[in-house]
């Protein structure tokens, strides 16, 4: 993907519906594809803002148009349990996927990257659940291994279901 046709900016309160908006597209297209996911109307303009509080949501425009974002998180215990600050967790990557260029993906999980080493953690993490072999391949073809998996990880509802961990060390800048 050629980096000129996408920006990035940090979102904000204006940007709560989108998010969801954007969300609830990409919970569609799993629920149409038959991946056992994400579900239209799981995440809200609540979750939004108290992600954007505690840690870091990015929007990907392009032509000024949102067509991707991701949730940057500080630490992950339910899923890492306690650890050293060394890592960033990457949360909720998801695209337009009417509107957003091939490779929007990899371009959104690079400016995470880019975006945990300049806040001087070498390490960057992400989990998926385990019934999704397409996503967790997608995630090793980015450079991603595979460290673990929480078999429990506690979802909004009180159910439970198993996640795979990676992770992927960064050159810091």
């Amino acid at each position: 993907m050629n980096d000129a046709q996408v920006t990035f900016r940090q979102g904000d309160d204006r940007d709560l519906d989108l998010l969801v908006g954007l969300f609830d597209g990409a919970a569609r297209w799993m629920v149409h594809h038959g991946i056992d996911q994400w579900k239209p109307g799981d995440k809200s303009v609540e979750h939004f803002r108290a992600r954007m509080a505690a840690g870091e949501v990015w929007l990907m425009d392009r032509g000024g148009r949102p067509v991707g974002a991701y949730e940057l998180w500080w630490d992950d215990e339910q899923a890492w349990g306690p650890q050293p600050p060394v890592a960033g967790y990457v949360h909720r990557l998801m695209t337009d996927r009417e509107a957003a260029p091939a490779g929007a993906g990899r371009a959104l999980l690079a400016h995470a990257e880019e975006r945990i080493a300049a806040g001087g953690r070498g390490v960057a993490r992400l989990d998926c659940v385990t019934s999704n072999p397409r996503l967790r391949t997608y995630y090793e073809a980015a450079g991603y291994g595979v460290v673990g998996e929480e078999p429990g990880k506690l979802a909004a509802d009180g159910t439970r279901y198993g996640v795979t961990l990676l992770e992927k060390a960064l050159t810091r800048p």
